[in-house]
């Protein structure tokens, strides 16, 4: 038998959830309702920020979840995709942009030493 790393969902987890913090429980899921909102930005691309970013945390509950529900607002599989790219670059971006830390610290060394 396989043994999962994540449980799957189940009422019985997120009831034990909520019962565990209840008014924290309730104070986050008015948090959720609030930020996935249509406001300046629509709720369907406030979905797609949210798979992106799940893909850089690496949750797979959220990028399940962000997933489902970009594509009930409408969103298409080409751009939840382009969304997915998106953090990817950002995430290789970034190792990109911290080389100019390691470059940096090369030449203090280099320096330092009068090569």
């Amino acid at each position: 038998m396989e043994h999962a790393i994540f449980p799957e969902v189940s009422k019985d987890l997120v009831d034990k959830r909520r019962e565990l913090a209840p008014e924290i429980y309730g104070a986050f899921r008015t948090f959720n309702q609030r930020v996935f909102a249509d406001g300046a930005l629509s709720s369907k691309t406030k979905d797609l920020i949210a798979v992106a970013v799940a893909h850089v945390t690496q949750c797979p509950y959220c990028i399940r979840g962000h997933t489902a529900s970009a594509l009930k607002k409408g969103a298409t599989e080409q751009e939840v995709m382009e969304a997915i790219w998106v953090a990817a670059e950002m995430r290789a971006g970034g190792a990109y942009a911290h080389s100019l830390l390691a470059l940096d610290e090369m030449a203090k060394a280099r320096e330092a030493s009068g090569a």
